[in-house]
């Protein structure tokens, strides 16, 4: 899709794991994730964009709400990505209403101050796991009520819950819950053809070469016992993996734009002043 893109001199990201780009890099060398691969690809038509990502793992969306909504409202962004409510998903009592009021709330608030918004919509974890199937009727009503509150508030929405691709287990980290830097790539261009970013297809959608490995039920057991067993006994223990945790990128810095896709299929860019690779396809 080509097209000319509204002006965008402030970008922020709010959300939880994903956003912060678990999955993505390490803790010991640095997280990138989608939202810093976005940035990049925002910078090719916005020189001069900066990017401030307030996501911390392990966020519900009323923390996104009342965490995060506030110094992003301060920033002033011109572009704001919310993604939130799939830790809500996760934890024994769901409220998909709940989760929408917030994710209401943080849409009203930022384009009400003049801020473009977009979010996207989650695939079917039962597709990714199969252990996970009692989920599927949480995602779907997840996803209807992202629609209805972006609708509301003319939110862009990545519509990345139905494309079989995005089930590929190549796109996902070990653990099945972050993606991996292949997914979020894929993300990262996803919502920048949502946001009709010049440059951007629908490509994102696009089957991976080769048939993807499914799990077995000997890969079940072993996801199983080392990583669905800690994630539960953290649950038991009033416990997350992102307690202590803050954001990476509190304030506004400069991004570096990404280079244009070499004949291999990656390309060169940086968040930061920091050179990274970057694979979107």
């Amino acid at each position: 899709m080509t097209g000319t893109a509204p002006s965008c001199t402030r970008y922020v990201a709010l959300g939880g794991s994903q956003t912060e780009g678990l999955g993505d890099g390490d803790d010991s060398t640095g997280l990138r994730g989608w939202a810093d691969r976005l940035a990049g690809l925002l910078a090719v038509p916005h020189p001069g964009l900066q990017y401030a990502n307030l996501a911390a793992r392990g966020r519900l969306a009323g923390q996104v709400h009342a965490e995060q909504l506030g110094p992003a409202l301060a920033l002033r962004p011109d572009l704001a990505t919310v993604v939130a409510g799939v830790n809500d998903l996760l934890r024994p009592r769901f409220d998909a209403d709940e989760v929408a009021g917030h994710l209401d709330a943080v849409f009203a608030a930022l384009t009400a101050q003049g801020a473009r918004v977009a979010t996207l919509t989650f695939p079917d974890v039962a597709r990714v796991t199969p252990l996970a199937r009692p989920l599927g009727p949480r995602v779907h009503a997840l996803n209807s009520r992202i629609r209805e509150a972006a609708g509301r508030h003319g939110v862009v929405v990545a519509e990345t819950a139905d494309h079989p691709a995005v089930t590929d287990p190549r796109l996902w980290s070990a653990d099945r819950l972050p993606a991996s830097p292949l997914g979020h790539a894929r993300i990262a261009a996803a919502v920048a053809h949502a946001l009709a970013l010049p440059g951007s297809d629908g490509s994102w959608a696009d089957p991976l070469p080769g048939p993807p490995v499914r799990p077995t039920a000997l890969g079940e057991l072993r996801w199983a016992a080392g990583f669905l067993g800690p994630w539960i006994g953290r649950r038991l223990r009033g416990r997350s993996s992102g307690d202590g945790r803050t954001a990476k990128r509190p304030g506004l810095l400069p991004v570096l734009p990404a280079g244009p896709v070499p004949p291999s299929g990656g390309t060169q860019g940086a968040v930061g002043g920091r050179d990274r690779s970057v694979a979107p396809w």
